[in-house]
């Protein structure tokens, strides 16, 4: 289903809003978190149903949306979902894809000129389409969605998916396609930042580098005189990788790396009560981590614009 609306809060000197393009069941669960065995999802069935996982079907529910953050003066998107008429043979759930995703910004009050900041957290389909518009007409061409925006870009997914290295070693189809209309003009158009390590925005959102799940995967740490955020991008695609970190995404690039960032990740919103929002989380979309000994369980849900 499309989502048309926008939610929003505050969180200390930061204003949260949440645009969601899509969300529903989206495939198998555990051909998306393949170490994940039935149990741990039946034996959690009472919460990670119906938001986070269709028990009747069982498929993972994820959502595709974007975080429009506004900090410091500025408007800053995380992400920017699949975006239409893209060619993804690879992705029959993106193919073509049409929806009204720059409608649902315009509703929340964000027009594209507004926009000050794009995060990438990283250089997949679902991340960066939005980045450009204009080559899903006839004869036209891919140029930035966001005329005055800078795009921050994680330099080693740049170098990883670029021409370089053949488009991510040419595994996939779809990972040059996606550089080739998503990336490529924001560089042309001098508009890409790239930054790698840790990069500071402002006073209240800094970028981190959790790699694994591409080589250039990042977090996004919003510390603004209120509560504590991590948008943790695709670390997680399920509450059920909380319970058993060790499982990673079928997306993911660099298993060992991937599971050694996700727990880092986890054991830090635990242990210093910040708000974990991932990418694709279905729901409110943000939880609260708890310790539970040496393992992590989620604590409460945090509805945003409520």
């Amino acid at each position: 289903m499309d989502i048309e609306n926008a939610q929003g809060t505050d969180l200390g000197n930061v204003e949260v809003l949440r645009v969601v393009e899509w969300q529903g069941a989206f495939a198998p669960a555990r051909d998306i978190v393949p170490q994940s065995g039935a149990a741990l999802w039946k034996d959690n069935e009472e919460w990670l149903a119906p938001d986070h996982w269709e028990p009747e079907s069982d498929r993972l529910v994820a959502a595709l949306q974007t975080w429009v953050l506004r900090s410091g003066g500025r408007t800053v998107l995380v992400d920017t979902a699949v975006g239409n008429g893209r060619e993804r043979p690879g992705s029959p759930q993106f193919h073509h894809w049409q929806g009204d995703f720059l409608g649902a910004l315009a509703r929340a009050g964000v027009r594209p000129q507004d926009v000050d900041l794009v995060v990438n957290t990283h250089i997949h389909a679902d991340h960066v389409g939005w980045n450009t518009t204009g080559g899903e007409e006839p004869g036209g061409e891919w140029v930035p969605t966001f005329p005055n925006a800078q795009y921050l870009v994680p330099a080693r997914d740049d170098a990883y998916f670029g021409p370089a290295n053949g488009y991510g070693g040419g595994i996939h189809e779809d990972d040059r396609l996606t550089y080739q209309d998503s990336i490529a003009p924001i560089h042309r158009s001098g508009q890409v930042v790239l930054w790698d390590g840790t990069h500071r925005i402002d006073e209240n959102l800094t970028l981190e580098s959790a790699p694994g799940h591409t080589p250039g995967s990042s977090v996004l740490r919003v510390d603004a005189g209120g509560r504590r955020v991590v948008f943790a991008g695709d670390l997680l695609h399920s509450p059920v990788q909380i319970l058993a970190p060790h499982c990673n995404s079928c997306f993911c690039l660099d298993p060992e790396q991937a599971a050694a960032s996700r727990h880092r990740i986890l054991a830090r919103a635990a242990d210093e009560h910040e708000l974990v929002i991932p990418a694709h989380f279905g729901g409110t979309g943000a939880v609260e981590v708890r310790r539970e000994g040496d393992a992590f369980a989620p604590g409460s849900w945090v509805p945003l614009g409520v």
